[in-house]
């Protein structure tokens, strides 16, 4: 007779299938963030992947490094950087020496980019009002909640699913 707890062959575990669930619609709302995201922040000359790269560095206080501003977004060191290239060529970044790592160099935001950072998170205040109306403070902390532990438990398993 076997002990362990896992569900007979040809049977989908209920947490694990909602879970799945849970994670199609994280993509899905993923893709629906992005598309109005550019669309929001279209007049300030960014998309949303710019607007994630001016708000790691903001967000920070401090000038970061291309890896240490692709961690906080959860983007490659690749996308983080073809970023930081086309927001310090608008003049949004400047590039400083990193006294920890020659070949890393620091990347802080110069006026125009905390007037445009600014300027976006204007019109996110504004978008989130319009978005959560009729939401539940109580709803909203949970799946803030869920949405962290799940986070960290897939910090924890490493690069291997």
């Amino acid at each position: 007779m076997a002990t362990d707890s896992s569900p007979p062959a040809g049977s989908a575990d209920p947490v694990a299938s909602a879970l799945t669930e849970i994670m199609l619609a994280v993509f899905r709302v993923n893709g629906r963030l992005l598309e109005q995201g550019d669309r929001l922040v279209a007049p300030l000359a960014l998309t949303s992947a710019r607007w994630q790269v001016l708000g790691a560095v903001a967000l920070a206080g401090e000038p970061l490094s291309a890896p240490q501003i692709a961690e906080a977004m959860g983007v490659t060191r690749q996308g983080a950087q073809k970023q930081l290239n086309a927001l310090e060529a608008a003049g949004m970044f400047a590039r400083h020496p990193n006294p920890r790592h020659r070949r890393s160099p620091l990347y802080a935001l110069t006026d125009l980019g905390q007037r445009t950072f600014t300027e976006a998170m204007a019109l996110q205040q504004g978008w989130a009002t319009r978005l959560s109306d009729g939401l539940q403070m109580q709803e909203l902390q949970a799946t803030l909640r869920l949405l962290d532990r799940l986070y960290e438990r897939l910090g924890r398993q490493g690069d291997t699913p």
